[in-house]
């Protein structure tokens, strides 16, 4: 874990990330650099009328609504989640390949959905896409699928309310879930592509993202596990760095380095569309999912 180059988010837009990096993608599987952030990628205001789409959908609950925090989940999801449906919380059964059957049929009514979810606003999947097309060299973005054709989950909003943080971790489908028998388990590396849609309304003090300059090891892991991860990284002296956005903003990181978010303040839910991308150098293809 040894770096010696100055370690920064590149911002805010294509032309500087160029400037700075020939290969934005292959700076971040490589650690060179903590994340790259595209301001206004996708419009604003648009973000809080999805806001509002949703509650009138009945997807997420209404600002309104007087029950007490500690009675509701503090995450909502909307669209089909790889980890929670193959091993985590929603799997259906103990048998990975019947896990895989109902990720992949939830994953095809997430595709419906989204077929008529953005009608009349600007399709944020597609902004996201096109962001992440924008920042590849010579490789082809596309929604994960399996040999059989059979597509993955294209992007999910998360929506966090109040107290829900994200300590230290890692996400890699093969390191951290051992899922091999998902074909995305093929890529060497694994980032995290975002979208902001709403911010909390502490969100000035608390960054979407820290990123640690630590990639995963047995022994980082150890740490992890054993709630002594912080004093490694100031025995180790490891670099971090925030990632701030605001709405609109499409932001990516190598979710292969120990990363986490502080807990949302306040009653205004930080929401994001979220997806995964497998990496790897010498793959032509980067497929992206939820």
């Amino acid at each position: 874990m040894a770096f010696s180059e100055s370690w920064s988010v590149l911002e805010p837009d294509l032309e500087t990330v160029f400037a700075h990096e020939a290969d934005p993608l292959q700076a971040l599987a490589d650690a060179r650099i903590a994340g790259i952030a595209l301001r206004g990628a996708y419009n604003p205001d648009q973000c809080s009328e999805l806001m509002q789409r949703f509650v009138e959908r009945g997807m997420m609950r209404d600002p309104a609504d007087s029950t007490p925090a500690e009675n509701l989940p503090s995450r909502i999801d909307i669209g089909s989640s790889l980890v929670n449906r193959a091993r985590g919380g929603l799997a259906v059964s103990d048998d990975p390949a019947e896990n895989k059957e109902a990720f992949l049929q939830h994953s095809a009514s997430t595709h419906e959905l989204f077929s008529h979810l953005f009608d009349g606003f600007d399709n944020p999947v597609d902004t996201l896409y096109d962001c992440l097309s924008a920042l590849t060299v010579n490789k082809e973005v596309k929604v994960a699928r399996e040999p059989d054709g059979r597509l993955y989950g294209p992007a999910i909003f998360r929506v966090h309310y109040e107290g829900h943080a994200y300590s230290p971790h890692i996400n890699h489908v093969a390191i951290d879930d051992n899922l091999f028998n998902f074909e995305v388990s093929r890529f060497t590396h694994q980032f995290a592509g975002l979208i902001c849609i709403q911010n909390s309304v502490h969100d000035g003090d608390s960054p979407h993202a820290v990123i640690h300059r630590c990639t995963w090891s047995p022994e980082v892991q150890s740490h992890v596990s054993n709630g002594t991860y912080y004093e490694y990284a100031a025995q180790n002296k490891i670099e971090q760095q925030q990632i701030e956005v605001q709405q609109g903003d499409f932001y990516l990181f190598n979710s292969g380095c120990i990363h986490q978010v502080a807990a949302v303040e306040g009653n205004t839910p930080r929401t994001v569309l979220a997806t995964f991308i497998g990496y790897s150098e010498e793959d032509d293809e980067i497929f992206v999912w939820a």
